[in-house]
């Protein structure tokens, strides 16, 4: 597989320094497409035309990972170890991919060919079955249209490929463990996940009876069997499918320890609840801690629930003045965003 470079179509600067990450933060793939116009342009044309896009947006440069053609050629934005900027609070584990087109452009097969040969590389480099995802399911959005997303769901088949398992992973028993991992106040959950805090989950699974899957510990790394026996708890918390896949979240962490690690910072909702049409009281509250951190100047009034173009500019001004944050300002908050504005 062939991967045209930044330094090949032309790629200009980055504006600012977008944050690296690791391969093993890595826990999905989305796919995008152009939006509701037909994308007439080819070779190195549409990579320029994203980047001017996105520059003038304040971004760094081109927001995807890359970029998949109609001849199938594959171009670098992001790569692999640079953050992107597809997808609102899944700029971090999420690898976004561009097939590019618009409207109601059918997907070349050799199009869809390169998108899941570079899906088979992704998940060959991060060592685990990433989780298919169409930009919709991070995001309130209509991409990746409806061709597009229909082939998400599908598996992405393409060629001789042939879906693949996701999230993936089994025990012996043939039960599907998800090994994939979440950030939940700002420490980190799920498969290959290590620190006192992984001790404190599996001996409080213990003691309330769902250690059963243990051999020995539980010890400081997540495992397989740590999935199992926390998936047991959510089960019997009444969770069921995806919401029992042994994956903590805030609500069941809670419940399981009474209070969520991490100190001082409260939970962070998900960016659902801030964009346009929201109407909640966390948007208050991250309007009130803007204030208190000196980033409220947009306000004229509030800050209030109901969410504003003020809100807005307020924590693009944050992330900006922060070098982890400041590469792409889209002035929704994520958990990164989230977790420095309150600590």
């Amino acid at each position: 597989m062939q991967i045209i470079s930044r330094a090949t179509w032309g790629a200009k600067p980055w504006n600012g320094s977008p944050a690296t990450i690791s391969l093993s933060q890595r826990t999905e793939f989305f796919v995008h497409y152009d939006g509701g116009t037909p994308v007439t342009r080819t070779g190195y044309a549409i990579m320029r035309a994203i980047e001017a896009e996105h520059l003038d947006q304040g971004w760094a440069g081109v927001g995807y990972n890359f970029v998949v053609d109609q001849a199938g050629n594959i171009y670098e934005g992001r790569g692999w170890t640079v953050q992107g900027a597809h997808c609102p609070n899944h700029n971090v584990t999420g690898i976004g991919v561009q097939i590019a087109i618009g409207g109601d452009q059918e997907p070349s097969a050799k199009a869809l060919a390169a998108c899941r040969a570079l899906y088979e590389e992704a998940c060959k480099k991060t060592g685990r079955t990433l989780a298919k995802r169409g930009h919709k399911d991070g995001f309130a959005t209509a991409c990746p249209g409806t061709k597009l997303y229909a082939w998400v769901k599908a598996g992405m088949p393409a060629e001789d490929y042939k879906p693949a398992p996701d999230p993936g992973g089994s025990t012996g028993s043939g039960s599907s463990v998800a090994r994939y991992q979440v950030t939940v106040n700002s420490l980190l959950y799920g498969y290959g996940a290590t620190g006192s805090h992984v001790t404190k989950v599996g001996e409080a699974l213990v003691k309330r009876g769902f250690g059963t899957h243990y051999t020995s510990g539980p010890g400081p790394t997540w495992t397989d069997v740590d999935t199992e026996n926390y998936a047991d708890f959510q089960k019997s918390l009444g969770y069921s499918g995806k919401a029992a896949d042994g994956v903590p979240g805030e609500d069941s962490l809670t419940k399981l320890l009474g209070s969520l690690p991490g100190g001082g910072v409260p939970p962070f909702p998900g960016s659902s609840y801030f964009g346009p049409g929201q109407n909640n009281a966390h948007i208050t509250q991250l309007g009130t801690q803007l204030v208190n951190k000196g980033f409220g100047t947009h306000y004229s009034s509030g800050p209030g629930p109901k969410w504003s173009d003020a809100d807005r500019q307020n924590v693009a001004n944050f992330q900006r003045s922060r070098p982890e944050l400041r590469g792409d300002p889209d002035g929704i908050p994520g958990p990164q965003t989230w977790r420095l504005l309150f600590s």
